[in-house]
């Protein structure tokens, strides 16, 4: 029996405070309403207007404890907790599908707790900024090798509990590939704790109903990565211009199965690449690669990828100090947040992405679908179009990229254009045997189509949510809707 609180909000409140401390427990009115949401809301966010449920509070944990006494009060009053670290999340999974919520945040669990260098790994607690603690490393002539767009304002709690994936991921791997070990809080209070070894054939990796679960089934409060050597000098760029998407896949595909590993591999068609190219473009699609690491390494990959490249005429090759110049200035920090607020007001225009990834004899046809469909069923659209920019020996990801003039109240743009692209997207992908979502992570925005996504093997994942959430009060409604669970 799935439990609803029956309290008030002014007993959560006194409640929490009890806990936590009246400091670490926040109930000014604006910030309960900004946070009733996160980026997938943004112009509601921008205009003022909430639509969402109202926190009761927002918690501000000190450590795992505060966390542990926090959930198990969650769980024995039916009280809806909606995990928090970076705030940088996209899919809807901030938003609460109950009433007299909770927020708990972990920023304040930031502490970097060992770099430990002979063992290569770094652990850390689940409220660091990636950003910080990459820019630690360098120093040291080491990096994670995780590199999200958002790494400026990422926190590593969230990057693992949504199955983050970086800028190098081709290379590196997604955060799961990276995650060593970590701690863990589920919502009866139990603290877990999953140690660091390289790996082990002790059962099923447990690591995983843990790594992306989206504060649905626990809280992360600490995590142990892999860290590897930083080596910028022998970094190398390289850059094409091309006619077409299906070209672009084919050569990502022939790099990959040739077994060269560069650390970004980027295919932009014509519209998504007139934004980050327009000096050198042409109306062209734009291909991108860069491989890193030891000399020899370096060598052999871009060697590699330029014989495979040359194969194709329509080729044409820029300067790679273009592409090394443009790489330097792709991440996000909060002014470039504020900057796109700012131009959503002055141009009503709304920019959004939708990823999802397929395998080699899909990932084209897909993306061709997609776009004609979004063009065809929504109104406004401006542009959409896309680029991969993660691949493996077995496809490739593709991030849809759209905007769409706003001509429509605040309350209406969600249904009017951001769900019904969203849909095409993710109808388009299944269809043709992808999946979903490729990192952002499921949230509620895409929840609906969840049995879809995992067929017969939904059984696991809704077994996992019964026995460790009975009560589902751990983000309710992200990943699994509430209906899902009956």
């Amino acid at each position: 029996m799935v439990l609803s609180t029956v309290l008030s909000r002014e007993e959560i409140v006194e409640a929490m405070e009890g806990l936590v401390g009246d400091a670490n427990v926040v109930t000014d009115e604006e910030t309960l309403q900004h946070a009733s949401i996160d980026r997938y809301r943004k112009y509601e966010d921008i205009s003022g207007i909430f639509t969402q449920p109202i926190p009761a509070a927002i918690v501000k944990a000190r450590n795992t404890d505060d966390i542990a006494n926090v959930l198990k009060f969650c769980n024995e009053n039916g009280v809806n907790c909606i995990p928090r670290t970076g705030n940088s999340a996209l899919e809807s999974m901030l938003e609460s599908v109950k009433p007299n919520h909770i927020v708990l945040d972990g920023s304040g669990l930031n502490k970097v707790i060992k770099i430990d260098e002979y063992n290569m790994q770094v652990t850390c607690e689940a409220g660091v900024v990636l950003e910080d603690i990459e820019n630690l490393l360098r120093e040291k002539g080491l990096t994670t090798g995780h590199s999200p767009q958002s790494k400026p304002l990422a926190q590593m709690g969230g990057l693992v509990a949504t199955r983050s994936t970086g800028q190098f991921s081709t290379l590196y791997g997604g955060i799961e590939d990276m995650i060593v070990g970590l701690e863990a809080v589920f919502p009866n209070g139990e603290v877990t704790r999953i140690k660091n070894v390289p790996r082990r054939a002790a059962g099923p990796d447990i690591r995983h109903v843990v790594v992306g679960n989206e504060g649905a089934l626990c809280y992360i409060t600490e995590v142990t990565v892999k860290i590897f050597k930083y080596q910028p000098e022998n970094h190398r760029f390289y850059g094409y211009t091309l006619d077409d998407m299906s070209v672009g896949f084919e050569i990502l595909r022939e790099v990959m199965v040739e077994g060269y590993k560069p650390s970004i591999a980027r295919l932009y068609d014509v519209a998504d690449a007139a934004g980050h190219f327009s000096h050198f473009q042409k109306d062209k699609c734009v291909l991108i690669f860069m491989a890193e690491g030891p000399a020899g390494i370096t060598e052999a990959t871009g060697a590699g990828i330029e014989k495979i490249v040359a194969k194709y005429e329509q080729c044409e090759q820029v300067k790679s100090q273009l592409i090394a110049d443009w790489f330097a200035n792709l991440n996000w920090f909060p002014e470039q947040v504020a900057e796109e607020r700012e131009e959503i007001v002055a141009t009503k225009n709304m920019g959004f992405t939708t990823e999802i990834a397929a395998d080699w004899g899909n990932i084209n046809a897909i993306y061709e679908s997609a776009c004609r469909r979004v063009k065809a069923e929504v109104p406004d659209v401006t542009w959409v179009g896309g680029h991969s920019s993660h691949s493996y020996i077995n496809g490739t990801n593709l991030y849809f990229v759209y905007y769409y003039d706003l001509n429509c109240e605040p309350t209406e743009e969600i249904h009017k254009y951001h769900n019904p692209i969203n849909k095409i997207i993710v109808e388009e992908s299944l269809k043709h045997g992808g999946t979903m979502v490729h990192h952002h992570g499921v949230g509620k925005a895409r929840a609906p189509w969840i049995k879809d996504e995992y067929g017969s093997s939904f059984y696991i994942l809704k077994t996992l949510k019964q026995a460790f959430d009975p009560n589902n009060v751990m983000n309710a409604g992200s990943i699994i809707p509430l209906e899902f669970l009956d």
